[in-house]
């Protein structure tokens, strides 16, 4: 799993604990430090989501079965960035994988039909989306977890 986005590793750490293999990237070197500090045994990588490539031994760029951008990573890029960072987030999955995101909806920030669009244009289909990290059903409230599959 790749944990884009993922500050001090909370989501990585509890992910590791389930048995998933997580490689953590986030851009902030402060939080990375901490996520480090809490789990040593974890991959932690400094880089921007719009263009990090998380690379093997070889040089060759990894696929994931599962991407996640949790703690509304979407509304705290750098402006106009989010193009970028979705397209590099669909290209480091594995057909078949899934990018699960969610974020914050409000004025000023990415809107839902913006995202979906971006997902759509690197091949990533919508399969579910939840107003809630514990799976309550979308209700076009102010806060959404999305679910989209790669294609082919």
């Amino acid at each position: 799993m790749l944990d884009a986005g993922c500050g001090t590793g909370r989501v990585a750490i509890e992910l590791a604990r389930r048995g998933h293999h997580v490689v953590g990237v986030d851009l902030d070197p402060a939080m990375l430090d901490l996520a480090r500090h809490k789990a040593p045994e974890l991959e932690w990588l400094q880089g921007d989501l719009a263009s990090t490539v998380v690379a093997d031994a070889a040089g060759r760029q990894r696929r994931f079965d599962v991407a996640v951008a949790a703690g509304n990573v979407m509304i705290f890029l750098e402006r106009g960035t989010e193009a970028a960072v979705v397209a590099n987030l669909a290209a480091h999955l594995r057909p078949g994988g899934v990018l699960v995101a969610g974020f914050q909806l409000s004025d000023g920030h990415m809107q839902m039909h913006v995202y979906d669009a971006l997902a759509r244009g690197n091949g990533l289909e919508l399969e579910s989306r939840y107003s809630t990290w514990e799976g309550a059903p979308f209700d076009g409230g102010d806060y959404a977890v999305s679910v989209h599959r790669r294609t082919g």
